[in-house]
């Protein structure tokens, strides 16, 4: 089994470096590992730290000609993946890769094809209060319009097989991208599984880039895969 982590990476400089080695320090058995990262035309010298992280050879780098959107870099990443199994993790630090292990048991028991790491049930640094709101109503606006209980929609960590990759047909570019593959994949039949994890919320002083503003967007994107 190989599994492929995808990273999509917009202006990660200060966090980049530490967060590859964490990737690269999860030891998975018998599970290869393949590590994708898609720089979406980053401004901060992000793109040099990859190229002198990709001599090592065990790193796919993209490049994106211009910022598209981490939906967008996603999808490429999803595009070159080779793995029987596919997590997306961001280029920051608030999700740690050591929880792999925790995403990856479900499916290797057979029980799911798609693993969502929910913050809401494992230890977490607090997170900003209208966050937390915001992302509890989204996840309730999912569960009514799906049929479905989860308890953490946004999640970075979502993992699932090759075989729902393939079937999934994503067009949101950026923040729309986290409620498009929920939906898409609850519109597919699977069940999503979830499992605690851990999460250290950065705030926006330390490059936290998602605003109130947003959750527009994930709610329209949510209603819009429902009725059409």
């Amino acid at each position: 089994m190989k599994l492929s982590v995808i990273i999509p990476c917009y202006n990660e400089r200060a966090s980049l470096p530490e967060l590859l080695a964490r990737v690269r320090a999860v030891d998975l058995g018998d599970i290869a590992k393949e590590i994708i990262v898609v720089n979406d035309a980053s401004t901060d010298g992000s793109r040099e730290i990859l190229e002198a992280e990709a001599q090592r050879g065990d790193l796919v780098v993209l490049h994106h000609p211009r910022n598209r959107g981490k939906g967008a870099a996603v999808q490429s990443g999803l595009r070159v993946a080779t793995g029987d199994v596919i997590v997306i993790q961001d280029a920051d630090l608030e999700y740690d890769p050591q929880d792999y292990h925790l995403l990856l048991r479900p499916i290797r028991l057979g029980r799911a094809q798609v693993v969502y790491g929910s913050r809401f049930l494992g230890e977490h640094r607090a997170m900003l209060f209208w966050h937390a709101v915001g992302n509890r109503a989204l996840t309730l606006l999912t569960n009514v319009l799906y049929d479905t209980t989860l308890t953490d929609m946004e999640t970075c960590y979502k993992m699932f097989t090759a075989e729902v990759a393939r079937k999934l047909r994503l067009t949101e570019p950026r923040w729309g991208f986290d409620p498009e593959i929920t939906a898409r994949i609850l519109r597919l039949g699977y069940r999503i599984y979830e499992v605690p994890i851990s999460y250290a919320g950065r705030e926006y002083h330390e490059g936290k880039k998602i605003s109130w503003r947003d959750g527009f967007k994930v709610a329209t994107t949510l209603l819009r895969c429902r009725i059409f």
